[in-house]
């Protein structure tokens, strides 16, 4: 099966009525006034026109900040509401010369996954910047298998032969085995470089609309078609998610707070299943969808590549949907309700080219998801009774 421009045209109108079901009244928060902050900020962002970018400048544009920007200029921006300076290098080259000689109270660093850039950045800023802001991810634990991680646990060791000689080509040549460890070393960087006036905020799965990864997306917009839809597992693995709204504004109410150290950013605030996302995003659209469970090893041996999914057995990334965010809670990390995410991702898909909705970036097609089905049920049809 294919999505058909009937099936876009019932995802607009999905997400639309959305915005109105009554679970989503919450959601009108997002559009409230945003108060002032006491004190305005200085901020550079380098990055700022990808995913949390944009939400981090909207924000802190609202709290009254001023905000400048740091990037090669070569995605176009979007329209700020209020005045944005923009700076333009290209950190891969080392030409940071439009920060020199400059003074900001904080920088917040979204793109960094090399250590090398870090250091120019710290070189090219030394003593000129109060907080330094580093967005991380939970792939530096050494070990993912067993839940609970916290900050404080052992990171990934690098194996490589130097380091600071990585780069973006290196690192996508061997992803899995790079991302972590290199983000583990530009967090010792950034140490090295800003002193104790640093935070490192690790993410997981960052969600919602402008993320054009499409792995949770995928999940809202599979069951808003409706049908039989399959879902590996149980329903009770655990997930783990944060909405790039809530992580980007709280990284400018962390600035604000002059708040240092590390924190685990993954939500939602209590355990989130499997099942209850899908459910969430069945009442969210209106869906008659049904959901099939299939074990997790039949998925694995039908090599099903299903975002967001972690799998609770034993396993090397056992542990991941189930990472500490007590610090960060702690730190004043808050959640908007699932419900809203869900209808506001829905209808920012629903923006997008048809041809762009028309093949998603993540999960499987559904010619593939209805032959797993449908070998799934001709084994279990043939299993003797118990």
């Amino acid at each position: 099966m294919r999505t058909t421009r009937r099936d876009l045209i019932r995802l607009g109108a999905l997400a639309a009525a959305a915005a109105a079901f009554p679970a989503l009244a919450s959601a009108a928060a997002s559009t409230a006034p945003i108060a002032r902050a006491s004190r305005p900020l200085r901020i550079l962002i380098l990055g700022g026109t990808g995913f949390t970018g944009p939400f981090q400048v909207a924000y802190a544009l609202a709290r009254g900040h001023q905000v400048t920007l740091f990037n090669r200029g070569k995605r176009p921006s979007p329209e700020w509401p209020g005045e944005v300076e923009q700076l333009h290098g290209d950190r891969n080259s080392g030409d940071l010369s439009a920060l020199r000689g400059r003074t900001w109270d904080v920088c917040i660093d979204n793109p960094t996954s090399l250590p090398f850039w870090v250091r120019d950045a710290g070189q090219a800023l030394k003593g000129n910047v109060g907080h330094y802001l580093f967005i991380s991810t939970i792939s530096v634990y050494a070990d993912g298998s067993q839940p609970g991680i916290t900050e404080d646990a052992a990171l990934a060791p690098y194996r490589g032969a130097d380091a600071m000689a990585e780069t973006q080509q290196t690192l996508m040549a061997d992803v899995q085995n790079l991302y972590g460890p290199l983000k583990a070393l530009s967090e010792a960087e950034a140490w090295k470089q800003f002193g104790e006036r640093v935070t490192v905020v690790r993410p997981g799965y960052i969600v919602g609309p402008r993320d054009e990864t499409d792995r949770f997306t995928y999940w809202p917009h599979r069951v808003a078609q409706g049908g039989e839809v399959l879902v590996p597992g149980d329903g009770k693995d655990p997930i783990q998610i944060i909405d790039g709204r809530d992580l980007g504004e709280w990284m400018i109410r962390l600035a604000e707070n002059g708040s240092f150290g590390t924190f685990n950013a993954v939500g939602p605030r209590e355990p989130l299943l499997m099942d209850a996302m899908l459910e969430t995003s069945r009442k969210v659209t209106g869906s008659r969808a049904t959901f099939t469970h299939v074990p997790a090893e039949f998925v694995v041996e039908n090599k099903l590549d299903l975002p967001i999914w972690v799998y609770r057995g034993d396993g090397p990334y056992a542990g991941y949907g189930q990472v500490s965010n007590a610090r960060a809670v702690g730190a004043g990390l808050t959640f908007r309700p699932l419900a809203t995410t869900v209808a506001e991702t829905l209808e920012w898909f629903g923006s997008l080219p048809a041809e762009r909705q028309a093949k998603l970036r993540a999960g499987i097609p559904r010619e593939r998801e209805a032959e797993v089905l449908k070998a799934w049920h001709a084994r279990a049809a043939a299993a003797p009774a118990a």
